[in-house]
C-alpha cells in the first residue's frame, strides 16, 4: 500500500551537492540561524553600497557631460 505511508527521505529528487550530509543526530556543515541572519543583512547593505556607488558616478558623468 504505497499510497498510505509517506514518504521521508525529505532528499529525493535533489541534486546530490544540496544534500547536506546527516550525522548521528542533525545535519552536518549547515549554517546556524545567526549565521543566515547575518549573511542576508551583509547581502543587503552590500547591494545598497553597489548601488549608492553606481547612482553617484552616473550623477557624476552626468554633470560633467552637461
Amino acid at each position: 500500500m504505497e499510497g498510505l505511508n509517506t514518504n521521508l527521505n525529505l532528499n529525493e529528487g535533489a541534486a546530490p551537492r544540496v544534500i547536506p550530509g546527516v550525522g548521528e543526530w542533525s545535519p552536518q556543515d549547515v549554517r546556524s540561524t545567526r549565521n543566515k541572519k547575518r549573511q542576508r543583512i551583509i547581502t543587503i547593505l552590500v547591494f545598497v553600497i553597489i548601488l549608492t556607488a553606481v547612482s553617484l558616478y552616473g550623477y557624476w558623468m552626468y554633470t560633467l557631460l552637461q
